[in-house]
């Protein structure tokens, strides 16, 4: 997979995508992910990528100038499968849509700032706008750091043990029961008898009913299935 990341800032980004999981699987190579500096294809002297929004108003837009040459010249070397906008506006973002995205090969990811970008960049310019929740950052960057992390840890080889990222939380629409670890005993806090039983299927089923109780518990409205 290859992403393409559009940005006013690329050193607020550049740190949550060169450790761990995604530091890897670059260095596997399973994922490239490319920084690309919005304010470089500016073509006025002043580098200038923003301006005053038509009809007044607070705030400053970016402009569609800048955005159209870069998205133009990526188009050139190769075909996107998507290009997305980090919106607010956007679609809410979920591990059923970021199943999808992964199955992708190439996205670019498009973070906005100020105000927005100007709306003809959202009406030709890209085919998906994904929100991360019902919130406003400064940037689009934080979120682009959350969906690019979300769609590299289900890329096969990307995690030693593939099967961990198939029994994560939303996959099923039931959120992951709970794990325990050594000692089995810690201040009289006991890990449940089950789990060191050896019986994997009681083992299986009593996960299973955790993760149903839990589900119901704290995010009932995931059992009624995908949005």
């Amino acid at each position: 997979m290859r992403i393409d990341i559009l940005t006013l800032l690329p050193e607020l980004i550049e740190s949550p995508l060169n450790h761990s999981i995604i530091k890897r699987a670059k260095e596997k190579g399973i994922v490239e992910i490319h920084l690309h500096n919005i304010r470089d294809y500016s073509t006025n002297k002043q580098k200038q990528v923003d301006d005053y929004a038509f009809g007044g108003g607070a705030g400053m837009v970016m402009c569609i100038e800048p955005i159209d040459l870069l998205i133009a010249k990526l188009k050139s070397e190769r075909h996107y499968d998507e290009i997305i906008y980090t919106s607010p506006d956007g679609e809410i973002f979920n591990q059923h849509k970021a199943n999808f995205l992964a199955t992708k090969e190439n996205l670019i990811l498009l973070c906005g700032h100020y105000k927005g970008v100007d709306q003809r960049v959202r009406d030709h310019l890209i085919t998906r706008e994904i929100s991360i929740g019902d919130y406003v950052l400064s940037g689009g960057e934080l979120a682009a750091a959350v969906i690019t992390d979300c769609l590299v840890r289900l890329l096969p080889g990307s995690i030693s043990d593939e099967t961990s990222a198939l029994t994560d939380s939303f996959q099923d629409n039931l959120l992951a029961p709970p794990v325990y670890t050594r000692p089995a005993d810690y201040k009289g806090w006991k890990v449940p008898d089950i789990l060191l039983s050896g019986h994997q299927q009681q083992i299986d089923d009593w996960r299973h009913q955790q993760s149903e109780e839990r589900t119901m518990r704290l995010r009932p409205d995931l059992l009624e299935g995908d949005e």
